[in-house]
């Protein structure tokens, strides 16, 4: 895994945390901490940016995640509406 910094001109066109990979550790990380009892969270821009990966941090069981002022209703409703379907 490699961590860029999204505010560099120079880098941050050139990943993207929605990457089949960078997914796979973050699904993985959340499980390895579910079997030993902790909990997880995630500090970032993505749940707030892409829905999708907000989406995505939901299938996968987080705990929970932070996000930007501007996108916490939007967010949580489309949580909420995933947490249904899932029961």
């Amino acid at each position: 895994m490699l961590g860029v910094d999204r505010d560099s001109e120079e880098l941050s066109a050139l990943f993207d945390e929605r990457n089949p990979a960078i997914k796979t550790l973050i699904r993985d990380l959340i499980q390895a901490a579910h079997r030993h009892g902790t909990k997880v969270g995630i500090c970032g821009q993505a749940p707030s940016d892409h829905s999708d990966f907000a989406a995505f941090l939901v299938q996968a069981e987080i705990d929970s995640m932070s996000l930007n002022p501007d996108s916490v209703l939007d967010v949580i409703q489309k949580v909420h509406k995933m947490e249904e379907e899932m029961n």
